[in-house]
């Protein structure tokens, strides 16, 4: 236990730390700035930050959730369909706007649509993904990375119906990328949701340990796996939705941050969570911390484009961990 509690103050440490270098990032602003410019300054850091904090712990809590239900490690939000669902969600509702003749479409109506998106196209992985009765992990992983693909397709194919004036949503939902233009009010909403959400997979640790030993042991100890199935399905489908309302798909935090966690912490969920909740928030944080220094001359990077090139490699190791020891079994 107290080995415990000094890993997780370890990673609060961490985090404190990349909040601190984001915020300091750009300090030495230009003396003829007044004191009204330097305010609206350090209220986009803080919004930045906000908005790394709240898409960090998203995916990440979503990750730990989905490998919970499915009892599969390869699981996350963007390799099983949800982050392209979500996406194709908000694009459909942003076409559906525009269609409407409205000028814009406000985070209000876009995380509903990204809801349904993320719980259609984890219901149609989840239901494909079963052979006579069971869930086949190879199968899962296959299908998830078809239905991405069909939904970044998608995705592409309603941006190039949209006019000019609709790009910037429609290029933010393809790069993944975290705005300076989020309202704060928009943060407050979203960031209650993520907290109430995080909150409930807390509160079903227990249940979750129980339910990764099987069918028969959960049980035996009276958790009902249909309504935590069902129940881990919603607010694994509504975190995905929020982190892609924000900032749109970013690749593989769902997948690193809950193994780093798990390797640091062990299989009890109710750490896991936490742990998760602030290597997400480490990572999307320190990834925007790179996008404001790197400057390439041609504007600032996509923080998908980081997390993805950190999370890539990872994939493929845990992919190989698996197929190895597979390998080792057989006679």
């Amino acid at each position: 236990m107290a080995r415990t509690a000094l890993i997780l103050a370890g990673f609060l440490v961490v985090l404190a730390g990349v909040v601190t270098c984001r915020l300091m990032i750009g300090a030495d602003a230009p003396a003829t700035l007044d004191e009204q410019a330097m305010d609206a300054l350090r209220s986009i850091r803080l919004s930045r930050v906000a908005c790394g904090a709240i898409v960090g712990t998203s995916l990440a809590v979503s990750g730990v959730l989905l490998q919970s239900l499915l009892r599969n490690p390869l699981a996350s939000p963007d390799l099983l369909g949800l982050g392209s669902g979500a996406g194709l969600g908000v694009m459909l509702s942003i076409y559906g706007a525009f269609a409407a003749g409205h000028t814009a479409i406000g985070l209000g109506f876009q995380t509903p649509a990204a809801l349904v998106g993320a719980l259609a196209a984890m219901s149609l992985v989840y239901s494909l993904s079963q052979k006579h009765g069971l869930l086949d992990p190879v199968s899962l992983v296959l299908v998830g990375v078809a239905v991405a693909m069909m939904g970044a397709a998608g995705i592409e194919l309603i941006r190039h119906l949209l006019p000019p004036n609709y790009s910037d949503a429609a290029s933010r939902l393809l790069t993944g990328a975290i705005s300076d233009g989020v309202s704060a009010q928009a943060i407050w909403s979203t960031g209650s949701v993520v907290l109430a959400c995080v909150g409930v997979g807390l509160l079903a640790g227990r249940a979750m340990d129980a339910a990764s030993l099987g069918d028969d042991e959960s049980r035996s100890v009276g958790v009902g796996l249909l309504p935590l199935r069902i129940m881990l399905f919603v607010i694994a489908g509504t975190l995905t939705a929020c982190a892609i309302a924000i900032a749109g798909p970013v690749g593989f935090v769902g997948l690193v941050a809950p193994h780093v966690a798990r390797l640091c912490l062990g299989p009890s969920h109710r750490t896991l969570i936490l742990g998760s909740a602030m290597c997400g928030a480490t990572l999307v944080i320190g990834a925007d911390c790179l996008v404001r220094l790197l400057d390439l001359g041609t504007g600032r990077l996509p923080i998908s484009i980081l997390t993805s090139l950190v999370g890539a490699p990872v994939f493929i190791l845990l992919l190989r961990s698996r197929q190895l020891g597979r390998a080792e079994m057989r006679p």
